[in-house]
């Protein structure tokens, strides 16, 4: 066969679209690959481990948890071991039972700090040390001071379904800088004083949040506080409004 100019143009371009359907092919692999962590943040040692399971997928961590706490309060119930009398809590109607509080929720092992900003909404935004949910500022799409009167010592009631805190957990997080818990977007939350210094941070983003070191990360992370302002009439400290920043 004569070879001829156009003979040649043909031929080389058809290298070319192969080349480049190729290369296409390959990039959309690489991008579709997740990362795969291998371990499991030195935090989750702190969970409730008789409520609380953690285990990696990926590149998420999946937090299965029964929603009872290990600690006393009022909504035990009379006759529960770690039951607390609190005459001056008007109880919500709820009943402190696994069924009632399960609760699963699936993180980013490595939270995607890019700049994005997403808003709390009604419901679990977050799973606390004890097993407990944490919710934010809101109590059914309303104001939190109207359903004040039914939390108890540490911050927390019942409804809907499951027991949850809205304020400083004092049960175990008490104007210091302990564990709270990790919130969906896969940022921790700590109490209101900051590692190592025990003093209350200056430097708190929109979220309550900043990048310094954490006892379970000396060489410094992004993470959450609980602020140190008195939320509302409610005489204690908001547990976290949001915006999310790890999403």
């Amino acid at each position: 066969m004569k070879i001829t100019y156009y003979n040649i143009l043909i031929v080389l371009g058809l290298v070319v679209v192969s080349f480049i359907a190729c290369s296409s092919g390959d990039d959309s692999t690489a991008s579709n690959e997740e990362e795969v962590v291998s371990e499991l943040h030195p935090a989750f040692s702190e969970f409730n481990s008789d409520a609380v399971t953690i285990f990696l997928e990926g590149s998420n961590v999946v937090i299965e948890t029964t929603g009872l706490p290990n600690h006393e309060t009022v909504y035990w119930g009379v006759g529960h071991e770690l039951y607390m009398e609190e005459p001056d809590v008007a109880l919500t109607p709820s009943i402190m039972n696994s069924n009632n509080n399960a609760t699963t929720i699936v993180v980013d092992a490595t939270p995607n700090l890019t700049g994005n900003t997403v808003a709390t909404t009604f419901d679990t935004i977050g799973i606390a040390v004890s097993g407990a949910s944490i919710f934010n500022d809101q109590e059914g799409g309303g104001p939190l001071d109207a359903a004040a009167a039914s939390l108890d010592w540490t911050g927390a009631h019942i409804g809907p379904g499951v027991y949850h805190y809205h304020l400083e957990p004092k049960a175990f997080s008490n104007d210091d800088d302990n564990l709270v818990g990790i919130l969906l977007d896969g940022v921790f939350l700590y109490g209101r004083r900051d590692y190592p210094s025990n003093e209350y941070p200056t430097d708190l983003d929109e979220s309550g949040g900043h990048f310094g070191p954490t006892p379970h990360n000396p060489d410094g992370e992004y993470h959450y506080h609980i602020i140190n302002e008195v939320y509302s009439t409610t005489g204690s400290y908001l547990a976290f409004a949001g915006p999310y920043q790890g999403y």
